[in-house]
């Protein structure tokens, strides 16, 4: 049963010991001297307009997580799609249907609230 997962083990030791070698021998190698053009942030040759570090608006970030929030229920939709078939076979359709329907309508209701509080709104 362990012999298995060898093949995995293997993989994930010698990517470990790859990534490990590379970062080192950079590290190692690389240039130490630091200036002041190289502590700038790069602008595609531009002259730097204002600070390297601003500060990112709130409604990026909410609509960032209600991204996340809607890409994982579209997760959760391929693996009811593919167990679907045998759940209508041992007479379970449609209780799983109904389940999903209820799952879609929580979600809705949260996208509903989000659209009302002007969470998606550009200004």
């Amino acid at each position: 049963m362990l012999y298995d997962y060898l093949p995995i083990v293997i993989l994930l030791t010698v990517s470990l010991i790859l990534a490990g070698l590379v970062v080192g021998l950079g590290h190692l190698f690389g240039p130490r001297r630091p200036t002041k053009v190289k502590q700038e942030p790069y602008e595609s040759g531009m002259i730097p307009i204002g600070p390297a570090v601003r500060r990112i608006p709130v409604k990026f970030y909410l609509v960032a997580v209600l991204f996340i929030l809607f890409d994982i229920e579209v997760v959760f939709f391929l693996p009811w799609a593919v167990v679907f078939n045998s759940f209508v076979t041992q007479g379970l359709g449609l209780f799983i249907f109904v389940e999903m329907l209820v799952f879609i309508a929580i979600l809705l209701v949260g996208y509903i609230y989000a659209w009302k509080k002007g969470a998606l709104e550009w200004e």
